[in-house]
Formats: structure tokens, sequence, C-alpha cells
């Protein structure tokens, strides 16, 4: 792939609707993304800390994209996804890794781990990523 193709993945990320609520910004290069999210209170849930749903949706993106830095054709979409917490975070930023760690013809898997500020682990988590009949929905700009 090139970094032509990164570059679209990385646009149609960031025009998506809910990434704009959340405001986070991917960068994808060859089997790898990268997410960076400035946490804001209306991340929290009642105990004050960031919800699990935000966790998981900076895995399965880091995830999903680095898969997808990787493929022609046809979408990559998750199949399944195993998220591990291990650790409040309330404030600060939140940075994704997301690294592929099998790629067939019709499977994908791939690894990430999101760290706080001072660069501890906060959550890890591994999915699968099975090919889909959707094209890629490149939004250029």
């Amino acid at each position: 792939m090139d970094q032509d193709h990164f570059t679209k993945l990385e646009n149609m990320y960031h025009k998506h609707p809910f990434n704009e609520f959340v405001k986070a910004k991917i960068s994808i290069a060859q089997g790898e993304a990268r997410i960076l999210i400035n946490i804001e209170e209306k991340f929290h849930h009642a105990a004050n800390a960031v919800h699990g749903a935000l966790y998981f949706k900076a895995l399965d993106d880091v995830t999903f994209f680095a898969v997808n830095s990787l493929i022609e054709g046809n979408l990559f979409v998750t199949s399944n996804f195993n998220l591990n917490f291990l650790r409040p975070i309330a404030q600060g930023t939140i940075t994704g890794v997301g690294k592929v760690v099998y790629k067939s013809k019709n499977q994908c898997i791939a690894e990430g781990v999101l760290y706080n500020d001072e660069n501890k682990e906060i959550a890890r988590g591994s999915g699968t990523f099975t090919r889909s009949s959707l094209s890629f929905p490149y939004q250029d700009s």
C-alpha cells in the first residue's frame, strides 16, 4: 500500500460524525494505526472515569485501521473483539497503538494497546477481522 491509501483512510476516519464527537486523531501506516484522544468529562461514567465504551472504540479503531491499511478491494470488518481493562483514566490523553499480527486472504488478527499520559497501559485488546462485501468508502478532501 502507499501513503495515498493511508491518507484516504485517515480522512474517512476524521470525517465520520461520531469521530467529530470524540475528536480523536488517527494516523495510519503499513499494518499499524495510532490514535490520540483528549479526555473530556462527557466521556465519564457515573464513577467519574472514562466509560469502557471509549476504550473499546479506541482499540477497535486502531486495530480495524491497521488491518485495512494492508487491504485492497473489500474492507475487513470486526467479527470478534476481546478487551482487557487494566486501569481507569479520568483525565489527560489516551494514546492507542494497533498492529496486525496475522493476515490471510479472508481473515486478519490485530492487537491494540491503550496508554495514559504516564505511558502506563490502561487497556489492551485483540480483534479478528473478516473480509466483507463492502468496498472502501473513501471520503476524499
